[in-house]
């Protein structure tokens, strides 16, 4: 198997590494990078001084995007900045091959149909990078909502906040992706992991209202803070869903409380820890995975996507999904710019 790495960034780092652990000397891989003097990242962000990343992982990274595309790979990974995934992901699909895409799937709609109906179209394998969907806390909620733990779900409140000059200490938080508007950043997008799961758990909104912006003293020119309230409709019910998302707080909090008409679970990602109460307001339930790994989320989304490549599985969260979390995190962006509520209409995926 020939894979193509389009960005070694952090995320993309992270994915070379894990593919090295998980096929070894089965892949070749080849990148396409401008940045040559990007340091050796370790699974903590740290810079690993004394090599290079040629070195380190056997690859040749090439500065042409055409030269490192006639190389003819059979996996590309995208993992360059979110304006750029949809343009390098339907240059991958025209030459045949299968996509890993990073979330999010874009910074906006444009073209995301035109990817899906030529991937589609060939046959081929894509994937959307949302790891949380295999994360032991948010699989345990998953299972509890399926037994109906906590009887008829009545609201749900969710929250991540973290200090995002802290996210990568060897490089200037002001020329990351992330804090950049002309690179698809923004708290919304950026953090979107939660639009992702909430879909997955309570399916489309039928509505948005977000407030927030550029709120602190970042210097950065997209919002570092959004409250967006979803209207959520469950086995014919409504649900209100509530979510923060910040780029501000230490030490980082991520939370997600599911309130029923018969108790509340807790999901606490920062401990690992899932907690069931019953309606009298008793703890029936504390589920702790303090010996979990963070990178163990991101090996086991790739063993799912090289099963899928195996016809051994299907992605977990495919384009036609990745476009609904998509979907709400836009929505949330044009409310937040608008201040207006933003209507969301079911599509097929």
């Amino acid at each position: 198997m020939k894979i193509l790495m389009m960005g070694l960034g952090g995320i993309g780092q992270r994915h070379l590494r894990n593919l090295r652990a998980l096929l070894g000397s089965q892949a070749e891989i080849i990148a396409y990078d401008l940045r040559r003097d990007m340091p050796v990242l370790t699974d903590q962000l740290k810079v690993e001084p004394g090599v290079t990343l040629e070195e380190k992982y056997g690859l040749h990274i090439y500065l042409d995007l055409d030269e490192a595309m006639a190389r003819k790979p059979d996996v590309a990974f995208i993992c360059n900045p979110t304006s750029k995934h949809v343009e390098a992901a339907l240059l991958a699909a025209r030459a045949d091959c299968h996509l890993f895409i990073e979330k999010p799937l874009s910074h906006s709609l444009e073209q995301v149909d035109e990817l899906i109906r030529l991937v589609e179209k060939k046959g081929l394998k894509a994937a959307v990078g949302y790891q949380m969907r295999f994360h032991p806390c948010m699989k345990r909620l998953h299972a509890l909502l399926q037994e109906k733990k906590v009887g008829h779900v009545l609201s749900v409140r969710a929250e991540i906040g973290e200090y995002m000059p802290g996210w990568h200490t060897y490089e200037d938080y002001r020329h990351i992706y992330a804090s950049r508007k002309d690179l698809g950043g923004g708290v919304i997008l950026s953090q979107i992991h939660e639009f992702d799961y909430l879909y997955w758990l309570f399916g489309l909104p039928r509505r948005i209202y977000t407030l927030g912006g550029h709120l602190s003293h970042l210097e950065i020119d997209v919002e570092d803070t959004a409250d967006s309230l979803l209207d959520c409709e469950v086995e014919g019910r409504p649900v209100p869903v509530a979510l923060h998302q910040d780029y501000l707080q230490k030490p980082l909090s991520r939370f997600c409380e599911v309130f029923g008409d018969a108790g509340r679970i807790l999901v606490d990602i920062r401990s690992l820890t899932v907690t069931v109460f019953d309606g009298q307001g008793n703890q029936t339930e504390l589920t702790a995975y303090a010996e979990f790994q963070r990178n163990q989320l991101f090996l086991d989304e790739l063993t799912c996507f090289l099963d899928s490549l195996q016809g051994k599985s299907t992605p977990m969260v495919d384009l036609r999904t990745g476009k609904q979390s998509l979907r709400m995190a836009l929505a949330a962006k044009e409310s937040l710019d608008t201040g207006k509520v933003v209507e969301l209409k079911k599509e097929m995926e």
